[in-house]
């Protein structure tokens, strides 16, 4: 099977550590499947990006030789494909209108995975006088499980942990779970490899691809880079961004991380030439 991998940033911000990992690690990935490595720009949420991000995400990949195959998807491109999905589930008669706030939501009292779990006071249609707000897939409580290359065997319940969840959300915009399977799909994606705190939407995802009658990929999650209060880099916790001006002490740092052996004359080396070496023994092979 001819492999296809990607990285998918959001342009809220430059790369951090935390997401230079996750680029090297499926960089990694798909060559040492002699597969191809696509980047996919994730700009459907305009209110949180950072004018410039895109292009200096870019950049800092080029600095650290991540160099990728064939054109970047945009996916502020892919409105009218997700509204398609989105028309298709509905004429299922797996996707439905939504009136409720969050306040209301959280009133239910019904604890999940993460956060409330929505109670399908909707499902059976608005109430009068309600106006639609979202737009939700159902679910269901048989178990959807995966094999994860790194985690193993996982399973969820979705209509227990997480509840019917939303697909566009209430400001008009797609959200993340269609957006990411209609892409995947798309692209041609065979292998996803992204960081494990995205584990617990890979149910979600499944559940969408079978809905919409699309190919699941093979997953692997690797585990987070955290800070020192032992919370995920990120955007919103103030990671500061790569130094593009250093890309070997970074991918040094990069290949610490993942316990790969750094080359004795690294720090004479080229970015390429660190990847390289990283490749010659990379674990995750199967």
């Amino acid at each position: 099977m001819t492999y296809i991998g990607r990285f998918a940033p959001s342009p809220t911000g430059p790369l951090h550590q935390g997401s230079l990992v996750a680029a090297v690690f499926s960089f990694l990935d798909a060559r040492a499947h002699q597969g191809i490595w696509r980047v996919r720009i994730e700009d459907l949420d305009p209110p949180r990006e950072q004018p410039g991000a895109a292009d200096a995400i870019l950049r800092t990949l080029e600095a650290h030789a991540l160099l990728w195959d064939e054109d970047i998807l945009y996916q502020s491109s892919r409105l009218e494909a997700y509204a398609e999905a989105m028309t298709a589930l509905r004429h299922k008669g797996q996707a439905y209108d939504c009136g409720c706030t969050r306040r209301e939501i959280a009133a239910s009292g019904l604890a999940g995975l993460e956060g409330p779990v929505y109670p399908g006071t909707c499902r059976q249609g608005l109430a009068p006088g309600r106006v639609p707000r979202a737009l939700r897939v159902r679910t269901h409580d048989d178990p959807i499980g995966f094999h994860d290359r790194h985690h193993g065997l996982v399973s969820q319940c979705l209509g227990r942990e997480i509840g019917d969840f939303v697909i566009r959300r209430a400001d008009g915009l797609t959200a993340y779970q269609l957006a990411v399977v209609v892409d995947d799909a798309f692209q041609g994606i065979t292998h996803v490899v992204r960081g494990s705190d995205l584990l617990d939407s890979t149910p979600r995802q499944i559940h969408l691809q079978r809905l919409l009658a699309l190919p699941t990929p093979v997953y692997l999650h690797h585990p987070l880079v955290l800070d020192g209060n032992g919370d995920k880099l990120s955007k919103q916790t103030h990671a500061p961004a790569v130094d593009s001006t250093a890309p070997l002490t970074n991918l040094a740092a990069v290949m610490g991380f993942l316990h790969l052996p750094l080359p004795p004359d690294w720090r004479d080396a080229t970015p390429a030439a660190l990847l390289d070496h990283a490749l010659a023994h990379w674990p995750f092979r199967t």
